[in-house]
């Protein structure tokens, strides 16, 4: 019987992932494919107990470990600290809201098992608020673009793995882990099935602008140079064009033999530029920021405490 790990990254989640854990002891419970643990990561949740939930649910099922993180790191982050503990031969990754129905986990095991290495879910009916299926759909296309993602594979939270793709996985010691971005750099034996998607039920979704912007600079900043080749590329076509001006510029002074008139004009390149050039330095330092984070060994997840309930 082969082994199979769930990991949960867990944030304001007291209420709903007691539900979840219930959902995927009736679809695993007493199955003669795999032996399966639920590891739950309680990423520093402020506004409720779910440290204290997901520790009463280790007590009480011998499946589940709670690992509760000693800050709040991030999802990726999380799902980084779950994998470290996770023993299973296959990890299926999926949230804690109750949005991914747990028995929908056999289809992406099904396909896993015809050697692909990666199968990730892909809703036919999304069911997230139309703001969050906005930022699904932008970092989808960035990650086309930037991560040279396949055009026809759909990246979703609800997935599963091999092992050998987390091993290579927990390999990289980036500061900014980003879940996609290790998963496209590992391996191209990557499919998506179509699963079933709900109603979130209770509470609300943690998504927010500010996290959304988070999650594309560290996917996009960590795994790419190309942000850097187009500030070359912007740099160089403002250059020709402030080149060509100033040569319209002489060419109309000799011709009239008078100033050429436009404060107006002078003053919005100026602003133009002063802008792109800020932006462009902006990102540099990002890059130069984020690689003085990383040889400072700042770690990516601290494991405060793993807690287990008796077998």
């Amino acid at each position: 019987m082969k082994t199979l790990s769930f990991v949960i990254p867990c944030y304001n989640s007291e209420k709903t992932i007691g539900h979840v854990v219930a959902e995927i002891d009736g679809a695993f419970g007493g199955n003669d494919r795999y032996e399966y643990e639920i590891i739950l990561v309680n990423d520093a949740s402020p506004k409720d107990n779910t440290w204290g939930e997901i520790r009463r649910l280790a007590e009480e099922n011998p499946r589940v470990t709670a690992v509760n993180l000693s800050r709040n790191f991030g999802q990726d982050s999380a799902l980084m600290a779950g994998y470290s503990v996770a023993v299973g031969e296959y990890i299926v990754s999926l949230d804690d809201d109750g949005q991914n129905p747990a028995a929908e986990a056999w289809k992406l095991l099904d396909k896993i098992e015809e050697g692909w290495d990666v199968v990730f879910g892909k809703y036919a009916h999304k069911k997230h608020s139309a703001f969050k299926n906005f930022g699904s759909r932008v970092n989808d296309k960035m990650a086309q673009i930037l991560l040279n993602k396949p055009k026809d594979l759909r990246l979703c939270s609800y997935f599963a793995m091999d092992r050998f793709v987390v091993d290579e996985m927990l390999k990289d010691r980036n500061s900014f882990p980003y879940i996609w971005g290790l998963i496209l750099r590992t391996t191209d034996r990557i499919t998506n099935v179509y699963i079933d998607h709900r109603v979130r039920e209770e509470g609300k979704s943690n998504f927010t602008i500010i996290k959304c912007l988070k999650v594309w600079m560290n996917g996009f900043i960590a795994f790419s140079v190309k942000p850097l080749r187009f500030s070359a590329v912007m740099g160089t076509l403002v250059a020709c064009l402030g080149f060509l001006y100033g040569i319209y510029v002489v060419i109309q002074a000799l011709l009239s033999r008078e100033p050429v008139e436009g404060w107006s004009s002078m003053m919005t390149a100026i602003l133009l530029l002063g802008g792109i050039i800020l932006m462009m330095l902006g990102l540099l330092g990002e890059y130069i920021g984020r690689m003085n984070i990383n040889l400072n060994n700042t770690p990516q997840y601290i494991i405060r405490d793993i807690h287990r309930g008796e077998k």
